[in-house]
């Protein structure tokens, strides 16, 4: 079924529905990810958007092994309520940090679960790409990782992300998407986590 209805237009200064996606695996300790995610939705909320959070670590899904099943398996019943949070939202924020030049396969495989023919997308005839079933929504990607941003985007050209960015979130419709990389995350120091927090924050009051 067709069931990711379209939403409507919004500018930066209306509230919007914001769905944040807390992609890190560990919800065992507190993470920078975590404290960057709770102040981006805090600012959020003080600011009238609504806002509502997927934490795939806390969901119970397998990992998907063939494409029959991702073509015609039923969702799991843990995902459903992940899937309609994306199909209420305008936007999405997706958290998570950098793992061996990567999102965590933890993340990647909740995104293969949710993004579904008949949801985010569906076949159509003479296209090779389909109908983009969640257009009219933007999204953020937040990274944080051990080296230096501009190393990750200027030496490894921001692959993973990038990759994340055309051939999940894009393929699917959503745009406009925007990045925040965070490097160096073991050297910031109470003063730069202090500073990215109060970005988060930022971008949170703005829905951005």
């Amino acid at each position: 079924m067709w069931s990711a209805a379209q939403p409507d237009n919004h500018t930066m200064a209306e509230n919007r529905r914001i769905l944040i996606i807390q992609g890190h695996p560990d919800v065992t300790e507190n993470h920078l990810g975590h404290d960057l995610a709770h102040a981006y939705a805090a600012a959020a909320t003080s600011a009238g958007h609504q806002v509502r959070t997927a934490t795939p670590a806390q969901l119970d899904f397998p990992l998907l092994r063939s494409q029959k099943e991702w073509e015609s398996g039923p969702l799991p019943s843990g995902l459903q309520k992940a899937q309609d949070d994306i199909a209420w939202a305008q936007h999405l924020v997706l958290f998570f940090p950098l793992w061996m030049g990567d999102m965590p396969a933890l993340l990647k495989g909740f995104l293969e679960q949710v993004a579904r023919p008949g949801f985010a997308f569906r076949p159509e005839e003479g296209s090779p790409f389909g109908q983009k079933g969640l257009a009219g929504r933007s999204a953020r990607v937040v990274v944080t990782m051990g080296m230096p941003a501009l190393v990750y985007r200027f030496y490894f050209r921001a692959h993973s992300v990038k990759s994340l960015e055309r051939n999940i979130l894009g393929f699917v419709g959503i745009a406009p998407i925007r990045e925040t990389l965070i490097g160096l995350v073991d050297q910031l120091g109470e003063d730069g986590r202090a500073k990215w927090l109060a970005r988060m924050a930022t971008l949170g009051r703005r829905a951005g």
